[in-house]
C-alpha cells in the first residue's frame, strides 16, 4: 500500500476499516503515533507522510485503544 496514511482522515478510519487486519492496524496507528509524525512546533499533533491533515496524539491511542476492546468505542467528537 503506497502512501497509506492518504487513504484516513483519521486514526479511527483505520481502527474501523473492515478489510484491514488488527496487526495492519496496529502497524499503522504505531506509526502515526511515532515522534518521527510529530508536527513541527506542536508536539501534540501528528502527521504521518502521505497524511491529508494533523490529528491529535491523543486520537492515535484512543484508536489503538479500541483495538485492544474490540474496536468499540467511539471517536471523539468536536
Amino acid at each position: 500500500m503506497s502512501e497509506p496514511f492518504s487513504r484516513f482522515l483519521h486514526p479511527f478510519d483505520v481502527a474501523r476499516h473492515p478489510s484491514l487486519e488488527p496487526e495492519v492496524k496496529r502497524a499503522l496507528l504505531a506509526s502515526w503515533a511515532s515522534d518521527r509524525s510529530s508536527v513541527r512546533d506542536q508536539p501534540a499533533l501528528r502527521k504521518p507522510p502521505g497524511a491529508r491533515r494533523a490529528v491529535p496524539v491523543d486520537d492515535v491511542l484512543a484508536a489503538l485503544r479500541s483495538l485492544d476492546r474490540g474496536g468499540e468505542q467511539r471517536a471523539p467528537g468536536p
